[in-house]
């Protein structure tokens, strides 16, 4: 088996045939036909199943692929740090970040990134499902992982840049009625916008309303902070999200909330990582994490939310 043939075969997975994959590839169709039949033939098993929805990955495939993509993804490492010498870095780097951490910070962290190596590949995707983190981590594909939460040490090192402060968003007309800091007692029998079950900041909203004895009434689910923000401005109901991913505008309708609330932001890369990775994290470092800092008025302990150690095997919390 070759690196080629896990590469076309990653591509008609993508792209769910031949044709398309031979595009994206920029190669001809024959080509790709011949490296996937090989591929078939050396191991022994159906790797696509012809459907009227095109190519589709059997089991075995799915199976197949999933180690594909780490080979093709560590080759590509490789082939970076061996150029990285001459500041001629290339490659691919790929960046995961819970959803509503990093949001204004990441961006920035990145394009400095970009401006130090021009021909290096950054993707980045947002997740809210900690154990989806978890498993792409475990499975080698995230270079950098931005966490809420520490990160037992082994496979990745988790470095604590800064703490990010949750805010409560409420409609215009609440928030020119509300003080400084709210008590989540006070909005506690609002209606509530909530993300999905499962998500990361969901579970934030959920331990903290228990720990404070508090029952929400959930009016919505949502996928992404913004929404959220936008439906708790037109008066939907109330949110909770972090500071940072408030979207420009909307920071007069948000108010920190008495107890505190507040998470760890941990970027976390492998041991021994290559200088993009390295490099993106002293670029994180430079950048502000907020943190509301309003003083507290005394009538209860702040809630510094940290999501649960893992029980499986060393990998970042996420």
């Amino acid at each position: 088996m070759s690196l080629r043939q896990f590469e076309y075969a990653l591509a008609v997975a993508e792209a769910g045939s031949v044709t398309a994959a031979a595009e994206l590839l920029r190669v001809a169709q024959p080509s790709v036909s011949q490296q996937i039949r090989g591929l078939e033939r050396e191991l022994g098993v159906t790797l696509f199943a012809r459907t009227p929805a095109g190519l589709v990955p059997t089991a075995v495939g799915r199976a197949f692929l999933r180690d594909a993509e780490v080979a093709v993804r560590a080759a590509r490492r490789a082939k970076a740090t061996a150029r990285a010498g001459a500041d001629e870095l290339e490659g691919e780097l790929v960046v995961a970040a819970q959803m509503g951490l990093g949001t204004r910070q990441l961006p920035g962290a990145l394009s400095a990134l970009r401006r130090r190596f021009p021909r290096l590949e950054i993707t980045v995707f947002e997740e809210a499902n900690p154990a989806e983190l978890e498993r792409l981590a475990r499975r080698g594909v995230v270079d950098l992982g931005l966490v809420g939460g520490e990160c037992e040490e082994g496979l990745y090192e988790g470095h604590h840049l800064g703490d990010e402060e949750f805010v409560v968003v409420l409609s215009p007309e609440h928030a020119r009625l509300a003080a400084d800091r709210v008590e989540l007692c006070q909005v506690a029998r609002e209606p509530w916008i909530r993300f999905d079950h499962g998500s990361a900041l969901d579970g934030v909203l959920r331990e903290v309303l228990r720990d404070n004895g508090l029952a929400p009434t959930t009016v919505a689910r949502v996928s992404q902070t913004a929404t959220a923000v936008r439906w708790a401005a037109h008066g939907l109901g109330v949110t909770l999200v972090p500071a940072s991913a408030v979207p420009p505008g909307f920071e007069p309708l948000t108010r920190p909330v008495h107890p505190t609330v507040s998470m760890p932001a941990v970027a976390v890369v492998r041991p021994g990582a290559g200088p993009a990775e390295m490099a993106l994290l002293e670029f994180l470092r430079q950048e502000t994490w907020h943190y509301t800092g309003f003083a507290d008025n005394g009538s209860g302990p702040s809630h510094n939310w940290v999501m649960p150690p893992s029980t499986t095997n060393s990998a970042p919390v996420v």
